[in-house]
């Protein structure tokens, strides 16, 4: 595929660019190269290459939810807060 003036002129117009004459000549030199470089990518015979969807060899690691006990109560750590309201944290207003 070669690449025109013209292709060059409207990627420059949908990336708000403005490009001289000399820059749309280098652009169309640049991206013929690299069409060229992807192209290779059509030579590559992958008939016995299984598809992957994920490359690294991740997993979740699940665990039990358990519920511990804890040495605080309810009303000593209500305690430590500024203000309370019905044995709940009063916040200030986020909007």
């Amino acid at each position: 595929m070669k690449v025109e003036s013209d292709t060059v002129l409207h990627l420059a117009d949908l990336s708000n660019f403005s490009i001289s004459d000399a820059e749309n000549k280098s652009l169309q030199k640049d991206l013929d190269g690299i069409l060229k470089y992807i192209s290779q990518l059509d030579e590559i015979d992958i008939d016995e290459v299984e598809p992957t969807y994920q490359v690294f060899e991740m997993e979740n690691v699940w665990r039990d939810d358990e519920i511990l006990p804890q040495d605080a109560s309810r009303d000593e750590l209500l305690a430590l807060a500024k203000e309370q309201k019905d044995n709940q944290i009063k916040v200030p207003k986020v909007l």
